[in-house]
């Protein structure tokens, strides 16, 4: 059974190749997404070199729905979005994925249903089925090769509607089992390296001791560190004055 989460239906309109099917199962499926439809399939139905494809997305497939016509495909529809990188002589809205899929977020969230159509890989869909839809949706590719592959385009959308639907953060550290270094911890090691260097002789001319001194503390605090860092470096300091000593 398809998952209870709320998304839109992502219709594929006459896709010729099983191996597209497949692929864009699994992009659906990276990105929570496992409600398909199929427009006839060129190849028939079911497809073995679809499920080969979807490695692992086999459950997408298993439950798309199969149909003759786009129109039977969107029939439950609210809204329809078709995606296509060609001028059409049609008056419709055209959004960029990011945007449709916002647009597709809250009106789902507002209790319409919402599908989204993908053409055949040849040449997209025709002017019969984009009249179907309410909106466009064009990738903004590279206008001398704006062709894209019906499971990358499938993936591109895919993203965006999880972009907009899961809050996840634009960067992280992992930490890899350490903490980060408190400001004491710090300031115990920039005395350790501190009094080792003066030890060599590093703060020399007497005059510029106490700038250089205030320039390695500002070094040490403009460094992301963790515990286990400062414990290296620590170490570090440690083996190299014994080394020196043995010598």
């Amino acid at each position: 059974m398809p998952s209870d989460t709320p998304q839109p239906a992502f219709v594929l309109v006459r896709p010729q190749m099983g191996e597209n099917i497949g692929a864009a199962a699994r992009a659906m499926l990276n990105f929570g997404l496992d409600r398909m439809r199929l427009v006839a399939p060129r190849d028939g139905w079911p497809n073995q070199s679809a499920v080969a494809m979807a490695s692992g997305a086999g459950r997408v497939l298993d439950e798309a729905v199969l149909v003759e016509r786009t129109v039977e495909a969107v029939a439950d529809c609210t809204y329809v979005f078709a995606t296509t990188a060609r001028q059409r002589d049609l008056t419709k809205p055209v959004m960029t994925p990011e945007r449709a899929m916002e647009v597709a977020r809250e009106k789902i969230a507002a209790g319409e249903k919402v599908a989204v159509l993908f053409g055949p890989e040849r040449a997209g869909l025709e002017n019969d089925d984009i009249a179907l839809a309410n909106a466009i949706i064009s990738v903004p590719v590279n206008p001398e090769f704006p062709s894209l592959n019906l499971a990358q385009c499938v993936l591109l959308t895919g993203y965006e509607w999880r972009r907009q639907t899961v809050e996840t953060a634009s960067e992280v550290t992992e930490m890899a089992g350490s903490d980060w270094a408190t400001a004491i911890e710090v300031d115990r090691l920039a005395e350790h390296y501190e009094e080792t260097l003066d030890s060599a002789g590093f703060f020399f001319p007497e005059t510029k001791s106490d700038s250089m001194r205030r320039n390695l503390r500002n070094l040490w605090s403009r460094m992301p560190l963790t515990q286990a860092d400062v414990r290296m470096l620590h170490g570090m300091l440690r083996q190299m004055v014994r080394w020196k000593t043995k010598g």
